[in-house]
């Protein structure tokens, strides 16, 4: 399926902004900064891969195999999107960081 011009800055704004909501809030809650950031690629293997969790430690070999081969066949589309969503994750590691160190106690 195509992508249009249109819709591909509005996917990397949408995942920009959910990641970092997301990564802020974790952050908050959990008083670790950079949670989402470790989180982050993790969340993306499971939406490139078709593998289940469990089958990379029941069969290593097929499943790591499999995610190369997922990686490389990656539109730039998809690789621009998905990296939005991992800057989003840094940069609200940075914010809570930024806050905390102006003397913001969040919870």
């Amino acid at each position: 399926m195509q992508m249009t011009i249109f819709v591909l800055p509005i996917s990397m704004l949408l995942f920009f902004v959910l990641f970092f909501g997301i990564g802020f809030i974790l952050n908050m809650l959990l008083r670790m900064s950079w949670i989402m950031a470790i989180i982050y690629p993790i969340i993306a293997i499971f939406i490139i891969d078709k593998v289940r969790f469990i089958e990379y430690f029941q069969d290593p070999g097929e499943s790591f195999s499999s995610l190369g081969v997922e990686l490389s066949s990656l539109a730039l589309a998809d690789i621009l999107i998905l990296s939005s969503g991992m800057a989003g994750a840094i940069v609200a590691g940075i914010t809570i960081r930024l806050l905390r160190k102006k003397g913001y106690r969040m919870f």
